[in-house]
């Protein structure tokens, strides 16, 4: 370990220090101040014998003069157990339940470890979270990285913790965990996710990590890495299927801005880093299916879009590395409708390979792509009866319209705390599409009408 004290200039969280020698990125620092205080930091960039640490706190009462700085020589580690599961942690992994500290079985770098591609396997079967938008349009995978783009002023919030709520595997034997990460958020929104947590009893197979607003800007960076870190634990150290649930990462890439701005780096599209792309990758992609390992990392990183911009960077950059979207609708939410999911430009790109017979159900795909096909019908004639009036439109176009009316009212609208199973969701769907003439039905095959859907037919 190397003790200097060569500060030469402090810029908002970060610490420049002069005349290092032997330094790495990522290394852990501790700072001592004059009266004797510390405070833990990380290297974020060695250049010219100049290092640059950002700390982890305020850097007020930072004296360049009075205070040393001591290089760690290891980079960031968390100390993971199985005990984490049913407890909640602080930004940096501390206990904030007021539970014992976590006595570690391993200690890894929160960075993770590069995974060899050839060692991945495709993402397969189903994981039911009990919202019928998702399982049935829109179905997650194990090991696929599925974001929500949400924006301001929705409920994402509420969804994201009906999904670490109801979320399962179907098949019998095999366990599940979810790791939750809340990033940037208020007093008042870790308070509910506490609070429904442990009223609903999903803590036990949950573990959380909550950083607030008000917690240091670099923490943000932190928090995913330690929930992935413990994922991967849980996942490939003890054979379970975990769920990822992060947000909200806009918060993370502002951060991630923020302390670009204080390095004085050249900004890219709308002031973010040039390599936020890669940044964002490191964490997405840390999720997946590895041979010889039974456990699996699936990801549904939720976001706010900046000014609902699908086009702002943070969406835009995430939509080429995850696997498709599932976007919340300011439109549907004014009707009253939770969660206002907007199923037409959503998008699972892996669904196919997690639904089908003994994964949810033969007629699952059929029934899928009629749904669409029927509600995007009925948007289009809304428009088009908004111009001519409805009594222009043939009766087979009313029917249309009808069904579009009641598949928001009755399919994407769902209580809180109502947990569908997919046997239900794609019951309840069969039962919209009886309001369209059978001779419609040219997505799902005859014999499944015949099977599933005869019963809720009156023609």
């Amino acid at each position: 370990m190397k003790e200097y004290k060569t500060i030469n200039e402090i810029a908002g969280p970060l610490v420049f220090v002069q005349g290092v020698s032997g330094v790495s990125y990522n290394e852990m620092v501790d700072i001592t101040l004059s009266n004797g205080e510390r405070r833990r930091g990380q290297v974020l960039d060695v250049s010219d014998k100049v290092a640059v640490v950002q700390v982890f706190g305020a850097t007020s009462g930072i004296d360049p003069k009075g205070s040393s700085v001591r290089f760690l020589g290891e980079t960031m580690t968390i100390g993971l157990s199985p005990d984490m599961l049913g407890r909640i942690f602080d930004g940096l992994g501390r206990p904030r339940d007021k539970g014992p500290q976590i006595i570690a079985k391993e200690k890894v770098d929160v960075n993770g470890l590069p995974i060899n591609p050839f060692s991945r396997e495709p993402p397969e079967d189903f994981i039911q979270t009990g919202v019928s938008t998702i399982d049935a349009m829109n179905t997650l995978v194990r090991g696929q990285k599925l974001p929500i783009f949400s924006a301001s002023g929705l409920p994402h919030n509420q969804l994201a913790v009906q999904i670490a709520r109801q979320a399962k595997v179907r098949k019998e034997g095999e366990s599940f965990a979810v790791v939750f990460a809340a990033v940037g958020i208020t007093h008042e929104e870790a308070s509910y996710f506490m609070r429904d947590f442990e009223k609903t009893g999903a803590l036990e197979n949950a573990v959380l990590f909550l950083n607030l607003a008000d917690d240091p800007s670099v923490e943000r960076l932190i928090t995913p890495r330690l929930a992935l870190s413990t994922a991967e634990y849980l996942a490939y150290e003890q054979g379970m299927h975990v769920l990822v649930i992060i947000t909200d990462m806009t918060n993370y890439c502002e951060a991630l801005r923020e302390i670009s701005s204080a390095r004085q780096e050249v900004p890219g599209r709308r002031g973010y880093p040039g390599y936020m792309y890669t940044d964002l990758s490191t964490i997405y992609e840390r999720a997946g299916r590895i041979k010889g390992s039974t456990g699996t990392v699936t990801q549904f990183p939720i976001l706010t879009m900046p000014g609902d911009d699908k086009t702002h960077p943070i969406p835009d950059l995430t939509g080429y590395i995850t696997e498709g979207q599932i976007i919340l609708s300011r439109d549907i939410h004014r009707k009253g409708i939770y969660p206002p999911v907007d199923v037409l430009p959503s998008l699972s790109r892996l669904m196919n390979s997690g639904i089908g017979p003994e994964k949810t159900r033969e007629d699952h795909k059929g029934v899928s792509d009629q749904l669409y096909a029927g509600y995007a019908g009925g948007r289009d004639l809304r428009a088009l009866s908004a111009v001519v009036g409805e009594e222009a439109l043939t009766e087979v176009d009313r029917k249309y319209l009808k069904f579009a009316d009641a598949f928001e009212d009755r399919f994407v609208r769902q209580g809180q705390y109502e947990d569908r199973s997919i046997e239900q969701t794609l019951d309840l769907a069969w039962e919209l599409l009886s309001m369209i003439p059978e001779a419609e039905l040219k997505r799902v095959k005859r014999e499944y009408i015949e099977k599933y859907g005869k019963r809720f037919r009156k023609d």
